[in-house]
């Protein structure tokens, strides 16, 4: 059986680590459209850009390490068409043949014509040369002005200002992360970046940048002006879905899939952050940006093509790192929002265990600084439990009934 992957990031490095670690002997080829060995994107907003690791980290194997499992690399080689019918792939005045596809195509970063159009220096973040550009911008930009306070937004937020930058994020809604969190943990990560003096711009947008004689302006829709020697555009990225949907795969949000990870062609598995998956817990579809659905999504994948038939059902799980603050996430509040968030611990001190409700259902948790409660966390998601019981700190999570 030949299999081929599209894509170089985590999701199909973890995808052949499985196939070859459960006995797969068929053809492999991967085809990275980066002249990179297939890496790993957290590192670039957490680690790598604060300088506390090397750019090493990011990439999951080593040359090596493909060559000793019989895996075709081809780098630099973004793939430009898919033939369902004759059952092949085209790049770079080459075709490839396959049995079986795995689509792991990623996500580019949304711009911002305004930014790319004004003349100023402009930095997005997603790619190992955008990091670098970054690193490389905090020895010699004084002032970065941050559009969009989303994860990105503040990991970059948090990396400049560790690096002696002044900082001002400008976000159109009145809390950071005010959409995924709510309000009363957006306001949390607000306050975190106020202490370490991050100028935030709230509940405001941007009408115009400008740049004249090697300066830049970013002009708000309230009247102010803020200086700029580097604009970071972090405003949400969108799922590289084009390949799909040209060989006429259905796409929505996300190229669909079904439980076991398949498209509409059942040969052609797509994972990642591409996926629109239909979640067997969730009870509706959704597409999960992060680092572990990547790997976790790509090995369940991986063994449907070698014949498993188990549905991938893990919940959604991120994590940050900001200042002193380290943060794991699990489930998803998803388009019907939440009904009430019951909090434990001390907020204050940032010590605490957040839980978003619908209903009595826990639809998904946090904990902030409470590294032992994970396991918990992942237990009760997905569960109707007794709300003065979870309200009541004194009962651990995990005699919630």
């Amino acid at each position: 059986m030949r299999v081929v992957v599209v894509g170089g990031g985590l999701a199909a490095a973890s995808a052949v680590d499985e196939l070859r670690s459960n006995g797969h002997e068929g053809g492999i080829e991967v085809f990275c459209a980066e002249p990179h060995l297939p890496y790993e994107r957290p590192p670039l907003s957490k680690e790598v850009l604060l300088g506390s690791a090397e750019e090493d980290k990011v990439f999951v194997h080593d040359k090596a390490w493909y060559d000793e499992r019989d895996v075709t690399l081809h780098l630099d080689t973004p793939v430009t068409g898919l033939d369902l019918d004759r059952r092949e792939v085209a790049a770079e005045g080459r075709t490839a043949g396959f049995d079986q596809l795995l689509l792991a195509t990623g996500a580019s970063p949304r711009r911002l014509a305004m930014a790319d159009e004004s003349g100023a220096e402009v930095a997005y973040l997603r790619t190992l040369e955008d990091n670098r550009r970054l690193r490389e911008a905090f020895g010699s930009a004084g002032r970065i002005v941050i559009i969009g306070g989303g994860w990105i937004g503040l990991e970059v937020a948090a990396a400049a200002r560790n690096a002696g930058v002044d900082v001002t994020v400008v976000e159109m809604q009145d809390l950071p992360l005010l959409g995924v969190l709510g309000p009363e943990v957006a306001e949390v990560f607000a306050d975190l970046h106020r202490e370490h003096d991050v100028d935030l711009r709230l509940g405001v947008g941007v009408d115009a940048i400008e740049a004249r004689n090697g300066a830049s302006e970013v002009r708000l829709a309230d009247g102010a002006s803020v200086p700029a020697d580097l604009v970071v555009v972090g405003i949400g990225v969108q799922p590289e879905v084009g390949l799909a949907r040209e060989a006429g795969l259905a796409v929505g949000d996300g190229v669909l899939v079904d439980a076991r990870l398949r498209t509409s062609d059942p040969e052609i598995f797509a994972v990642g952050d591409i996926a629109g998956h239909d979640h067997p817990v969730l009870g509706r579809r959704v597409r999960v940006e992060h680092w572990d659905n990547a790997i976790h999504q790509a090995r369940a994948a991986a063994r449907v093509m070698l014949g498993g038939d188990q549905p991938y059902d893990r919940l959604p799980y991120f994590f940050t790192d900001q200042y002193d603050l380290g943060m794991e996430y699990v489930g998803s509040v998803g388009p019907d929002g939440y009904d009430e968030v019951v909090l434990r611990g001390d907020v204050s001190t940032r010590v605490f265990t957040a839980l978003w409700l619908q209903g009595r259902r826990v639809v998904a948790a946090m904990h902030a600084n409470d590294w032992d409660q994970i396991d918990p966390i992942r237990g009760i998601v997905g569960r109707e439990v007794d709300r003065d019981q979870l309200a009541d700190a004194s009962v651990p999570l995990d005699e919630v009934s």
